[in-house]
């Protein structure tokens, strides 16, 4: 990955610009990473990714555990605890 210190990447803004459409750019201040440029396009599809990936964990709940908790609430609203 390409980076540039801050002071690059505002007096280059445009070119910034056009190489992040093509590769991630890293932005560093002081000599320590702050920021990465990626284009739209990247972060929508790291957007869809994080969805795609909650929707897997919740779908991996146990369903045992998921009527279990269901059937001890109903239990404890009835009194029916032992």
């Amino acid at each position: 990955m390409e980076t540039l210190t801050a002071n690059e990447a505002k007096t280059h803004f445009g070119s910034l610009l056009l190489k992040a459409q093509a590769n991630p750019v890293g932005i560093n201040k002081n000599g320590k990473a702050i920021a990465v440029m990626i284009s739209a396009e990247e972060f929508e599809s790291i957007n869809a990714l994080k969805l795609e990936l909650l929707k897997l964990r919740a779908a991996s709940i146990d369903e045992t555990q998921t009527s279990d908790g269901a059937k001890f609430m109903e239990q404890l609203l009835a009194g029916d605890l032992d």
